[in-house]
């Protein structure tokens, strides 16, 4: 750590932290009180609460209640120095981070926590034909194509255009798409069950594709039974060990089972931004950054590792999981340690994430929580999980806002923020694609009629899942990687 410590040695340490997630603002409130000039860099100017986005994708909540400007959480913090802009390399030789938008930024320490991305499996092709949910700007998409999707089938005449409209397929049985498929299934039986004419909402077919045995493979197996006969009783369709081989713009394809929809989202996997490349390093599995037991990059001292980007072993040797709380933990141990080498104190304990445990919310009043030593359910674990969301959630204005509109939405059934303020094009391509399933099974109706037909049951879209000849490539489909 010689290159470290000289370099914390200076009158005031150049830090560069690229990233404003759970891990990165953690370690900038740490440090900020040092002596220290730091840079904060962000691709947005913003620090997102995650784990409410899918309330935002689902017309629950605003985009602005679960964000808050970065710069206002560092207002008064002359030395933190915030930057919008996407990092597209690291001179590691001549310590300097480039960005694409300013240019470079000399550092003696870097801090990369960068977080993930989603991951298609070596299929990139999938993510034109679906929608992840990762950004405000993912939630704020899906969030048009749900209610837009409502909207066009209320115009639509066709029988099969319509059920094409109104069938939503969530691929991934962890926590986010387990969220993210029971609170559209509410959407549609409770909050929209009487705003339209032509169109049943109730009649929503909402399909959850976990390629493991179970849902929320990492609570235990009560707690996930649990969550699959709370998902059922919301009318949602549970399909288990069924890998997704297959995604088309008309739907896809699980275990050779062809299920037709205008609508995929995509909440299966994650893989580390490539900030490995940035720097040289040789990435791990899943992309990750191989870092030391003090969180420094191997092989390069003045250069740290957090979060979702890096690969830390556990107390039990294997690597730490992506969730929001080791990144919020490593952070501020990071902070904390940096801050006593630049002050001559001695460093803190060596790090050691404690598990507070996970919760996972199915819809109104129903909950999992593991806690290890206590493991609960139903609307005490639902209360604790709202408990839990409000007291993490960043700013006062907006802990107040959120917990008003879960009042409300328990009261009267209703989402608060269900304006379409935008037409995205895909809105369009997902009424072209719900057209293509009506025209084939217009086709396929037409063709079981026809006399000479040489094999009727040869047809593409004859039921709503249809046996089809599966793609040879089989992805496995981890569980969420979500805070």
């Amino acid at each position: 750590m010689t290159g470290t410590a000289d370099a914390l040695s200076q009158q005031r340490p150049r830090i560069v932290v690229v990233g404003a997630g759970f891990g990165g603002l953690n370690v900038v409130q740490a440090l900020a009180p040092a002596a220290v000039d730091i840079t904060l860099l962000d691709r947005t100017n913003h620090n997102l609460f995650q784990p409410l986005l899918y309330q935002v994708a689902t017309a629950a909540l605003a985009p602005s209640d679960i964000a808050v400007p970065i710069r206002s959480i560092f207002s008064r913090r002359p030395n933190v120095r915030v930057l919008m802009g996407e990092v597209d390399g690291v001179d590691t030789a001549g310590r300097l981070v480039g960005v694409r938008e300013t240019g470079e930024i000399p550092y003696d320490v870097l801090i990369l926590a960068t977080g993930s991305v989603y991951s298609w499996f070596g299929h990139d092709d999938w993510a034109s034909r679906s929608i992840s949910l990762k950004t405000l700007d993912d939630a704020e998409r899906v969030r048009l194509h749900v209610l837009g999707a409502f909207e066009l089938a209320e115009s639509r005449t066709d029988p099969g255009e319509i059920r094409a409209l109104l069938t939503f397929v969530v691929v991934g049985g962890g926590p986010t798409g387990v969220e993210l498929a029971g609170a559209i299934a509410e959407l549609a039986r409770s909050t929209l069950a009487r705003d339209y004419r032509h169109i049943d909402p109730k009649s929503t077919r909402v399909v959850v594709c976990e390629g493991g045995p179970r849902l929320l493979a990492s609570f235990p197996e009560r707690l996930s039974a649990y969550a699959d006969r709370k998902l059922k009783a919301l009318g949602v369709e549970v399909r288990t060990g069924e890998t997704v081989e297959d995604v088309r713009d008309d739907g896809i394809t699980a275990a050779g089972h062809r299920i037709a929809a205008a609508n995929v989202f995509w909440c299966a996997g994650t893989e580390a931004t490539p900030a490995a490349r940035w720097i040289n390093a040789q990435p791990g599995r899943h992309g990750l950054i191989k870092v030391n037991a003090d969180g420094s990059v191997v092989g390069h001292d003045d250069i740290f590792a957090i979060g979702d980007v890096a690969e830390m072993a556990g107390p039990d040797g294997k690597p730490l999981p992506a969730l929001a709380p080791v990144a919020k933990q490593q952070g501020y141990h990071l902070g904390r340690m940096i801050r006593a080498r630049i002050e001559g104190r001695s460093a803190p304990k060596p790090f050691h994430y404690r598990d507070y445990g996970q919760l996972a919310v199915l819809g109104r009043s129903a909950a999992v929580a593991d806690f290890g030593w206590l493991r609960m359910t139903g609307v005490l674990a639902w209360m604790l999980w709202g408990a839990v969301h409000l007291f993490l959630l960043l700013g006062a204005r907006n802990k107040m806002v959120v917990y008003l509109n879960w009042v409300w939405a328990w009261i009267t059934y209703g989402s608060g923020a269900r304006l379409m303020t935008g037409v995205d094009r895909a809105l369009s391509e997902r009424s072209d694609r719900a057209g293509s399933i009506g025209d084939d099974e217009r086709r396929t109706q037409q063709a079981r009629h026809a006399p000479d037909h040489p094999n009727p049951s040869a047809t593409p879209y004859p039921s709503p899942d249809t046996p089809a000849q599966p793609v040879p490539a089989r992805a496995s489909d981890p569980a969420s990687a979500r805070g």
